[in-house]
């Protein structure tokens, strides 16, 4: 075991003693029970077999066998949750086979970010990662379950069960994922034609024709963004059963591991030998694998928010300095898109999951000596899936590459380091993603322009007012202000920019998430805007230092100028209704900041 990771793993633990002691005492009294729905009165009990078949009816009266929750994202607008239409029914199959039962707990909303990106829809986004944890909740609460299957894939879902299956983590809790859709046309082909699309050279036809060939059918999209991170991450922390992330939807395999999922789930409650409750599972050495895959591979920056609301939702508390320290230690494994050319089927095909764990382990970068939902030790998760006579076995994974292009061993890496690090300055704190970051972009020192929306700054590209270095500074883009937005929509401006040769660099309140790219963008500052951050302060003209290798975010104005102005009012609350917002206005008042989570449920 690296030293380095020993110690902060060790500083987490010490910073989250009592939390992490008081979440363990809360979920071990609510399992003192025994099976929940042998609690239950008649008439409860009665309700809630109601519309089951007389044999399941006679197994749920009983206590002797398992009775799985399923709280499933199923709807059939997401690619990448149409495949789940069929797995309850699948799922219900298995249980039997095992002498157990299943029923569909409850639904939980899927929003896709890639329809909502750029509109007003994507201002519920963060939010409803919050509503899905509500919602896992109010499906579990029936206490009539002695384990729950997770089925969801994408960007807030993932974080959003996590969450709710938490707070019922005296259960034995699995995930099971869709996996990703086939290879169509290349992201680096689309990121392409987007831009020439932003430049005016080519028109709104061949742009949907480029789009409709990346994305071209059921399963997650194929680039590393988040979706596709937090299958990573399920696999590292052992919530997965093993080689579950990357297998595409409708093949042979999918449904095996499907079914050894329910198997699985069945023989870890409280009713048998192996017992694995949930909260168990995720303890601060699983939260350490993961962050620590997250920056291997070059993930989402949105996890630098997810996951602290994930991890306080298991009483564990961690900080930004703890993603950027771990990130130091941490090298670069992976080159999947946007951090490099191949996506997720070629990462799969040349590795996967598997490889990355296990060179992680075999470099003391990740903590073997953790609980799993396959048994003791993450070693289990470097092991491959295959089908003998229609049934899943497992056999030792790779120990090579296939590919050195997209994957390499954690002793040769591309960068030493994961590439997300701190900054700090008199603007506040802020994450920035640096691992597709040339070293030329990686300290900007330029005038800000001051926007406080991504339309203006499209405006302001398609008028020729941005033809000069420069900083953008989107600010009113926090949590509080409009529900802290991903602003893909100035990705390809800012490009093609920086391609023309100019300096440019985002700062903002904002979110980036996985599509974080070439350009060096400062997200997630805190405080944000809305509650008086310095960002407020800053006025277009003045010079601001971005360093990433310093680990500087600051506005370069003289301290007494700094210190005398006030900070600006929000132009018009426009966030404040429309497409629903009105319903989150609630949330908005709410939330915490980005570091601690982004959520409404943790001070």
């Amino acid at each position: 075991m690296d030293s380095r990771l020993s110690a902060i793993t060790r500083r987490i633990e010490e910073r989250s003693a009592d939390s992490r002691a008081a979440y363990l005492e809360h979920i071990a009294d609510m399992g003192k029970q025994g099976p929940h729905r042998g609690q239950l009165s008649c008439s409860n009990l009665a309700h809630g077999f109601a519309a089951c078949s007389e044999e399941d009816k006679q197994a749920l009266t009983l206590t002797e066998s398992a009775n799985i929750g399923i709280v499933n994202a199923y709807n059939d607008m997401l690619s990448a949750h149409q495949p789940l239409a069929t797995y309850p029914e699948l799922v219900k199959r298995a249980a039997h086979g095992v002498g157990s039962t299943a029923q569909v707990a409850g639904g939980v909303p899927a929003m896709c970010d890639g329809v909502t990106q750029g509109t007003a829809g994507m201002e519920l986004s963060l939010f409803s990662r919050d509503i899905i944890a509500g919602s896992t909740a109010i499906a579990l609460s029936h206490n009539m379950f002695d384990g729950a299957l997770c089925l969801g894939v994408c960007d807030k879902i993932v974080p959003g069960l996590l969450i709710g299956a938490l707070s019922f983590g005296h259960l034995p809790v699995i995930f099971a994922p869709a996996g990703p859709m086939t290879s169509g046309l290349s992201n680096k082909e689309k990121a392409a034609v987007r831009q020439q699309y932003a430049e005016g050279k080519v028109g709104r036809d061949e742009l949907l024709k480029a789009e409709s060939a990346a994305y071209h059918g059921e399963g997650t999209c194929t680039f590393y963004g988040t979706a596709n991170s937090n299958q990573m991450l399920m696999e590292v922390m052992g919530v997965h059963i093993p080689g579950a992330a990357f297998e595409p939807p409708g093949t042979e395999m999918r449904d095996a591991l499907t079914v050894a999922a329910t198997e699985r789930l069945c023989k870890i409650t409280a009713l048998g030998n192996e017992y694995t409750p949930f909260g168990h599972v995720v303890d601060v050495k699983c939260i350490v694998n993961a962050i620590v895959a997250l920056l291997a591979t070059g993930g989402s920056t949105n996890h630098s928010i997810h996951w602290i609301a994930i991890a306080r939702a298991a009483g564990i508390l961690l900080d930004w300095q703890d993603y950027s320290d771990l990130s130091a230690i941490t090298p670069l494994v992976a080159r999947v898109y946007p951090n490099g050319s191949a996506d997720v089927n070629h990462f799969h095909a040349a590795g996967g999951t598997g490889y990355v764990i296990r060179t992680l382990l075999d470099n003391g970068l990740l903590h073997e000596d953790v609980k799993t939902n396959w048994g003791e030790g993450l070693h289990h998760y470097t092991q491959e899936p295959q089908l003998t006579d229609g049934r899943l076995s497992y056999i030792d994974g790779v120990h090579a590459s296939a590919d050195t292009t997209v994957l390499r061993p954690a002793d040769d890496a591309f960068s030493p380091e994961g590439g997300m690090r701190l900054l700090e300055g008199n603007l506040g704190r802020s994450v920035i993603k640096i691992s597709a970051v040339a070293e030329e972009h990686q300290l900007i020192e330029a005038p800000a322009v001051v926007f406080e929306d991504q339309v203006s700054l499209a405006a302001a590209f398609d008028a020729g007012e941005l033809e000069k270095d420069f900083v953008a500074v989107v600010r009113f883009q926090g949590p509080a202000s409009n529900g802290m937005p991903e602003l893909h929509k100035l990705t390809p401006f800012l490009g093609i920019l920086q391609d023309r040769g100019f300096k440019v660099a985002l700062v903002t309140d904002g979110r980036m998430s996985g599509a974080s790219g070439k350009v060096p963008a400062a997200i997630h500052l805190s405080p944000e805007a809305l509650a008086d951050g310095p960002i407020g302060k800053v006025r277009d003209g003045d010079m601001i230092r971005l360093d990433a290798r310093g680990g500087e975010l600051s506005a370069l104005v003289p301290t007494d100028e700094w210190a005398a102005r006030e900070n600006a009012k929000r132009a018009n609350d426009s966030a404040e209704s429309g497409t629903g917002r009105e319903l989150f206005g609630y949330m908005r008042r709410a939330v915490n900041a980005a570091e601690q989570g982004a959520t409404v449920f943790f001070d």
